[in-house]
Order: structure tokens, then C-alpha cells, then sequence
């Protein structure tokens, strides 16, 4: 599991461990999203948060493990200062931690649990 201050990111192997069947039907990454209403109250930020998730993996795709993604939002972007949950700079803040996160030198040596 790697971590940013509001990210998390877990990683699963597509296969089994002991049997070696496939767990998901795809050939290539799996990402999954996760964002509790806890850490992000309006869907409007959920939605903004979403989108840049799925943008950033997809511009970071070939960079990915094959296996399981699943990122968590794990704590709240501040409304103090991001009033708008459509700002440039709320996007720009969680594009940078998500770049970071997805980053190869952190996603490639993980282990599987």
C-alpha cells in the first residue's frame, strides 16, 4: 500500500496465488475508486476527485502494474481552501498527490497481499 496525505493506494495480483486462476477478467490494470462521502461530502467533489483519478491512471497506464488497483480518498481536501469543488486549484492539488502516488517507483515494488 503506498500513501500521500488524503490518497491510498492498494494493489491486489490478478491471479491467484495458489491456483493461479484469474481474478478479473482484464489483461492490464484494474483501477478501482473509492471515496467515502466521510472525506467528501458533495458529489460534486466526489465527481471532480473521480475524474482526476481516472485521468491521471490513464495517462500513467503504461506505467501501471498489471494487477488491481484501488485508490481510497482517506481524509478530506480542506474547504477552507478549496471553496469551489470545481477550482483549478482543488484539480491541481489532487492531480499532484495522484501523480505522485501512481508514480513507478512507487507502484512497482509493492507486494501483493
Amino acid at each position: 500500500m503506498a500513501k500521500t496525505p488524503h490518497f491510498a493506494l492498494h494493489r491486489a495480483a490478478l491471479s491467484s496465488a495458489h491456483d493461479g486462476k484469474a481474478l478479473f477478467p482484464v489483461a492490464d490494470a484494474w483501477l478501482g475508486v473509492l471515496l467515502p462521502k466521510r472525506w467528501a461530502k458533495r458529489a460534486v467533489t466526489r465527481n471532480t476527485i473521480r475524474r482526476q483519478i481516472y485521468e491521471v491512471a490513464r495517462h500513467q497506464s503504461a506505467t501501471l502494474p498489471q494487477a488491481a488497483h484501488v485508490v481510497r480518498l482517506r481524509s478530506e481536501f480542506s474547504r477552507k481552501h478549496f471553496v469551489s469543488a470545481t477550482s483549478d486549484a482543488l484539480k491541481s492539488a489532487v492531480r499532484a498527490e495522484l501523480e505522485q502516488l501512481l508514480a513507478p517507483s512507487r507502484t512497482e515494488g509493492r507486494h501483493a497481499r
